[in-house]
């Protein structure tokens, strides 16, 4: 791998970061451990593919159930669009909380959300989340 070494970038810290923001990313290896120091237009594009994908569940009282695939979470609301709000606003709030308390949630079946919950907090916004929305029709 092309690693720059940990005492490197550590004492050429300001050339290996804007090396970062005007050139490419970077690999860094500190002892057996290895990171990857990218701007946020890189990340932003590594995970351009993800969107979220919910089942909308109509209900006996006329209102709307949104479950969301990638994450386990679930919202109800009058109508679709305040679902698809609620649920925006949802993911947001788990992405937050998700990444404050990252050990924890990074482990196990966590791990899966990784690049969901890096996607919400780079949008960082319930408009654009909302838009990366899939809504496909489930079962009452």
């Amino acid at each position: 791998m092309l690693a720059i070494n940990a005492t490197k970038v550590r004492n050429e810290w300001s050339a290996v970061v804007e090396s970062v923001i005007r050139e490419k990313p970077a690999f860094i290896k500190k002892t057996r451990d290895y990171l990857f120091l990218s701007d946020i237009d890189v990340l932003e594009k590594i995970l351009a593919a993800y969107t979220f994908h919910a089942k909308i569940t109509p209900e006996n009282d006329g209102s709307v159930t949104l479950s969301l695939d990638e994450i386990g979470l679930v919202e109800n609301a009058p109508d679709l669009p305040c679902a698809v709000s609620a649920l925006s606003r949802a993911i947001l709030e788990y992405a937050e909380d998700f990444y404050n308390e990252f050990a924890y949630w990074s482990r196990g079946n966590g791990q899966l959300h990784i690049p969901y919950v890096l996607k919400a907090l780079i949008l960082n916004d319930i408009n654009k989340i909302g838009e990366l929305i899939k809504c496909r029709h489930g079962k009452n």
